[in-house]
């Protein structure tokens, strides 16, 4: 998996090893490559989303039209 993989990219990789290892029907080796590629996958996902939780905390914008930097929650808490 290189740094060019986008996340929507690894995410489907990442689905697809966790559909082949929830089937069960290939050999041990087999199964740790398809594991192996899954871990890869959803750290590459879980890099992608950091960066982009990053640009949101930079571009967040104050009442005054300014610039400012605010924790991206993550959830949303409205019901």
């Amino acid at each position: 998996m290189s740094e060019e993989t986008t996340f929507e990219q690894a995410l489907k990789n990442l689905e697809e090893a966790v559909a082949r290892l929830e089937k069960g029907q290939m050999p041990l080796d087999q199964a740790l490559d398809c594991f192996e590629t899954g871990v890869q996958s959803a750290k590459l996902c879980r890099q992608r989303l950091q960066a982009v939780e990053r640009r949101i905390e930079i571009l967040t914008k104050g009442s005054y039209g300014e610039l400012l930097k605010e924790a991206f929650s993550g959830s949303d808490d409205q019901d």
